[in-house]
C-alpha cells in the first residue's frame, strides 16, 4: 500500500478514535489549481514548452533519417541475399528500437524537468497551506480534487486565503471546486 494511503488512513483512524467532545477541524485546498493563477507558472509553461518543442524537433529529425533508411533498404531489397536482407532488418529493427527508446527517455526527461521547476511553486504553497491551516486551527487539509462530497458548514475551503498570501486572485468558481 502506498506510504501516503497508509499516512491517511492512520490519521483518519486516529481522528474516528476522538472524544465526540473532540471537534475536528477538516479544510481543503486545490494546490495545483493555486500554482496556475502564480506569475512564475507562465514562465515555466513556456520553458517547458521550449523544450518540447526542442526534443520534439530531434525526435523528428531521427525519424526522419530513419524513415530514409527503411525506404533505401525497401529499394535495395530484391538485390540483397536473404542473409544481408535478414541482417538489414535486425538492424532497421535495432533502429527503430531505439528511436522508440529516444521517445520514451524524451518524455521521462520532460517529466522530471517539470516536476523540478514546479518544485519550489508546490513548496511554496505548502507553506502557506501549513500556516493558514495552523492560523484556522485546523487539522487535517485534504486535497479538493479527491473530494466526493463537502459540508460547507464543516469543512473550510482555503483556496481563497491561499492564494490571498500568496498575492494572486483567483475567481470564487475557481476556488470554491
Amino acid at each position: 500500500m502506498n506510504a501516503r494511503i497508509r499516512i491517511f488512513l492512520v490519521l483518519i483512524a486516529g481522528f474516528l478514535a476522538m472524544p465526540a467532545t473532540a471537534q475536528v477541524q477538516i479544510g481543503y485546498a486545490d494546490p495545483e489549481v493555486i500554482i496556475t493563477y502564480m506569475p512564475e507558472y507562465q514562465a515555466i509553461q513556456q520553458q517547458l514548452n521550449n523544450e518540447y518543442v526542442s526534443s520534439q524537433e530531434a525526435l523528428q529529425a531521427m525519424a526522419a533519417d530513419f524513415q530514409d533508411r527503411v525506404e533505401r533498404y525497401q529499394k535495395q531489397q530484391p538485390l540483397l541475399t536473404p542473409e544481408r536482407r535478414a541482417e538489414r532488418e535486425q538492424e532497421l529493427a535495432q533502429e527503430q528500437a531505439e528511436l522508440q527508446q529516444a521517445a520514451a527517455n524524451e518524455d521521462e526527461k520532460l517529466g522530471n524537468r517539470q516536476e523540478e521547476l514546479l518544485a519550489p511553486l508546490l513548496e511554496q504553497v505548502q507553506t502557506v497551506i501549513d500556516e493558514i491551516a495552523a492560523e484556522k486551527g485546523l487539522h487535517l487539509v485534504l486535497r479538493s480534487p479527491a473530494l466526493l462530497f463537502v459540508d460547507e458548514e464543516k469543512v473550510v475551503n482555503i483556496n481563497l486565503d491561499i492564494a490571498s498570501r500568496l498575492g494572486i486572485s483567483i475567481d470564487e468558481d475557481t476556488a470554491s471546486n
